[in-house]
């Protein structure tokens, strides 16, 4: 033990000694080396001060486990006062250096503690506390475990239990750190042209990847603060070819104070933002009405009776089928930021259910973000526990049969570097994805990075997409193995398009419910866009589902998927045109089943018919012909038999729920009137049908 210490103990002595070769001169803040600026000596050591509060109240956060960025930004603002006035001081250097390792400029820390260290070898206790945390960030992790151990062995007992939780962290991750370096990623990532030297951060992409919203605090039209900092804006970039190069103002949703995206839902018309009004933070929803965002309102319920709360509730994400809503809480374990989630119970009266922890995601230190992929099924989070090289990384988690998120996986290395890297945005084929990172070498704080997948291996291989954007648009134990990143195929069918109007093509703002046939319940419902008429539907694999179209004064229109577990991805992209109701308007019953060569209406028709019965209970003047149609298969007799058959059978269904039966016509075609050839199973597939026309209203 002897020996190891000294070994330490001369490794560390050599970072320090090194530089002395070349020691500056530390100048303290006395009047006697300041006699004739005696005025500007008090105003630095003024500055110092409130620095020093401020650094001491954020250090205190840090031990709790709470994020402190602005407050250490605010002690760096008055540190720079100083530093401006005197930059040789060992401690005010130390002092800097220390503040920028807790904010989204660590790489700048270094380059502060190296000069304090230059210029005195008599510094603080916890020096080598923070060095080994410049070692950890440079990938120096055996260095960085060695400056940890030399604090720890060196350092007074009360500064080394105030920083044991932490360092006891550090060293971990710089332990694990090369096991998940090890794995071999095929990644590439680029940092996009239109990030800034301030924080760019929190992407919502459209699934296309053609529309980029994210949040930025470089200068805009408000006022700065006392200091000098800007608030937080919502901005948005359009693809242009195969990047994003210019950027526009969201400019209904921002204010004079912070303004903060969170997440997009599945069809693209709502956008969950936070932002304060009452003293902390709560999540906020906007409607995409047209081609302009509306006016936020709380999401989650009223304040207090539901998600939100007098604690900080932030980024969140919508989960299909847009019962729950997880976000991010300062309400968490002991106070952290936690990955919570609220249920609705009552949506017309906007009661929603207390915050409920998501389970073994969440940590003792801090979550950052957090994304709920449209299957129901995957999770992507940052956290600053579990596995992480340092700060926040990105992490999958999948959801298991009882309905628990499993153990969280890291995404590895270029995703994840010891830095803090956030948030995580994807495109429907999984080859791109945005994240948030203020590694070495971006253009300043937190920048925006495009993800390319190039090897077989993607954490995301589906996604809705197109979201349908019509705004401009102690001892640490070493026998840890690094699991690879696990790739879980999606299984996801994504149903895109417009309603238009089938004679004007204008677009039409139309219901659309999904309801899952065998049970006959609505999985979820939306509505087009009112300035485009675009839709987009995500449904997971394992269920035979309806689709019912209805406009007012249309005839509404209905579309099946039958999407067994295990089908993969599929996108289909198609515009549904909307009739009116008027004399001769028709329309296929697509969610109207029978058994082969049988008549009989099967249950899961039951949904479809009901809202027949329904659009006949709305517009009593409505006389209709219900019509049964075969493909050529069998003969033309038996096929006008089993036709009728199933013309009579839908009738007296209608009839059996209260339609007269005076309104109602029925009539078997057979096989006379084909829509697709019948040289195809598809096209066959599609003769054999059910119908109905207006024949009177």
């Amino acid at each position: 033990m002897i020996v190891i210490k000294i070994k330490r103990g001369l490794f560390f002595l050599t970072l320090l000694v090194l530089p002395h070769l070349l020691l500056s001169q530390n100048i303290d803040f006395k009047v006697s080396n300041f006699k004739k600026d005696k005025e500007e000596l008090k105003i630095a050591k003024d500055n110092i001060k409130t620095a020093d509060d401020f650094r001491q109240k954020a250090l205190l956060m840090i031990i709790n486990m709470q994020d402190a960025n602005i407050v250490f930004e605010k002690a760096i603002f008055y540190y720079q006062k100083a530093q401006m006035f005197n930059s040789s001081n060992a401690e005010l250097n130390y002092k800097i250096g220390s503040c920028l390792l807790f904010t989204n400029r660590k790489e700048m820390a270094k380059a502060y503690l190296d000069r304090a260290s230059m210029l005195s070898d008599n510094i603080s206790d916890d020096f080598s506390f923070f060095y080994g945390m410049c070692l950890q960030l440079d990938g120096e992790y055996q260095k960085a475990i060695d400056s940890y151990q030399y604090f720890r062995e060196n350092a007074k007992k009360k500064i080394i239990e105030k920083y044991e939780t932490l360092t006891t962290k550090y060293i971990k991750e710089c332990t694990l750190a090369p096991d998940l370096l090890s794995q071999n990623n095929r990644i590439w990532i680029d940092n996009l042209v239109i990030n800034s030297e301030f924080d760019d951060w929190s992407p919502c992409l459209t699934a296309d990847g053609s529309l980029l919203i994210f949040t930025s605090n470089r200068p805009n039209k408000n006022q700065s603060n006392e200091f000098g900092l800007f608030d937080q804006n919502i901005y948005f970039s359009s693809l242009e070819g195969r990047s994003f190069k210019s950027i526009s103002l969201l400019s209904e949703l921002n204010t004079v104070n912070d303004d903060v995206s969170g997440g997009l839902s599945y069809d693209g018309q709502r956008l969950l933002i936070f932002k304060d009004e009452d003293g902390d933070s709560d999540v906020y929803e906007s409607t995409l009405n047209g081609k302009y965002w509306g006016e936020p309102k709380r999401k989650m319920g009223e304040r207090y009776r539901g998600g939100n709360t007098e604690k900080n509730e932030t980024f969140a994400s919508f989960d299909p089928p847009d019962i729950k809503v997880y976000y991010i809480t300062d309400g968490g374990y002991s106070g952290n930021k936690n990955i919570y989630f609220s249920g609705v119970m009552n949506r017309e009266r906007n009661i929603w259910g207390k915050g409920q922890s998501a389970g073994v995601v969440n940590t003792k230190f801090q979550e950052g973000s957090v994304y709920i992929h449209p299957d129901g099924r995957t999770m992507y989070f940052s956290s600053k526990g579990h596995n992480s090289l340092g700060g926040y990384d990105i992490f999958v988690s999948y959801v298991d049969d009882l309905g628990h998120w499993g153990k969280p996986i890291n995404l590895g290395y270029p995703i994840n570097t010891p830095y803090d890297d956030l948030f995580y945005s994807a495109t429907a084929s999984g080859r791109y994805a945005y994240i948030a990172s203020n590694r070495r070498g971006g253009k300043g704080g937190l920048d925006l990075y495009k993800i390319t997948y190039w090897g077989a291996d993607k954490p995301m291989t589906n996604d809705f997409e197109d979201q349908l954007m019509a705004s401009i648009a102690s001892p640490v134990s070493d026998n840890f193995v690094a699991e690879p990143i696990t790739i879980e195929e999606k299984s996801l069918t994504v149903f895109k398009g417009r309603i238009i109007d089938i004679v004007t093509k204008n677009p039409i703002t139309a219901k659309i419910e999904i309801i899952i046939n065998k049970t006959g319940k609505i999985y979820t419902s939306f509505t087009s866009n009112s300035a485009t008429g675009k839709f987009l539907l995500s449904l997971p694999s394992g269920e035979n589902y309806g689709i019912a179209v209805a406009a007012e004064g249309y005839l509404f229109h209905s579309e099946n998927f039958d999407l067994p577990k295990g089908d993969g991805f599929n996108m289909v992209n198609k515009d549904i045109e909307l009739k009116n109701i008027q004399v001769g308007s028709n329309i296929t019953l697509k969610n109207v089943f029978f058994n082969t060569g049988k008549s009989d209406v099967k249950s899961d028709s039951y949904a479809e018919l009901d809202r027949l019965v329904s659009l006949l209970s709305d517009i009593t003047s409505l006389k209709i012909e219900i019509s049964g149609h075969t493909d050529n298969v069998g003969t033309k007799s038996f096929n006008e038999l089993l036709s009728q058959r199933r013309a009579d059978a839908v009738v007296n269904y209608l009839v059996s729920k209260g339609v007269d039966r005076g309104r109602l016509i029925s009539k078997g075609y057979g096989q006379s009137r084909p829509v697709q050839s019948n040289e195809t199973d598809e096209g066959r597939a599609q003769n054999r049908r059910t119908e109905f026309e207006i024949i009177e209203n």
